[in-house]
């Protein structure tokens, strides 16, 4: 079973080729990183909360309450589903645009509409809480003028603490849009 979120890396382990990714389908929607320790860690966590509340829901069924068995499936379904959102979360690229995913709201920036796609130094939020920190951001220029928040930061879930790997991350995605904004 292929795993289209792990075989960006292995582009840069291949060789050096100037092309921006090596698959051969551009539109599928690609995240060109692996998801990052803090965020992979995050939805371990709920996901392990979740099989509690699902132990719990059983033991509370056989029990006899079925309402507040009720209660716990559907609190342990909607920890599932935001383990598996919270993974998603991220930069997606394909032949037809650049793709923000966040956690409420996905925004897609077709790249007729993006002016430039550049990293810039400004400040950030650290691991997506209030608290601002300066570092890099990956931002889309749309021609319209209108703001977007940026892509990725060299301080979220995915690059905290992985210098190198952002640098990768952010490469890749400016040699996206380098390749299919121009035509």
């Amino acid at each position: 079973m292929p795993l289209p979120f792990l075989t960006a890396d292995r582009a840069f382990d291949a060789g050096a080729e100037d092309i921006a990714l090596p698959f051969d389908d551009h539109d599928s929607w690609r995240r060109p990183y692996r998801p990052g320790p803090w965020r992979v860690a995050a939805a371990a966590a709920l996901l392990l909360l979740a099989s509690f509340v699902l132990l719990a829901a059983m033991i509370i069924s056989l029990a006899g309450a079925l309402s507040g068995a009720t209660a716990c499936f559907v609190l342990a379904g909607l920890m599932i589903v935001c383990a598996l959102r919270l993974l998603r979360v991220g930069a997606w690229v394909s032949r037809h645009g650049v793709r923000r995913v966040g956690f409420f709201r996905t925004t897609t920036v077709p790249w007729e509409r993006a002016a430039s796609v550049r990293t810039v130094q400004q400040p950030v939020r650290w691991l997506g809480l209030p608290r601002t920190v300066q570092g890099q951001a990956l931002i889309v220029v749309r021609r319209s003028g209108e703001p977007l928040r940026p892509l990725v930061t060299d301080h979220n879930a995915d690059f905290l603490a992985r210098a190198e790997a952002f640098e990768r991350a952010t490469d890749t995605i400016e040699a996206w849009g380098d390749e299919y904004r121009t035509g």
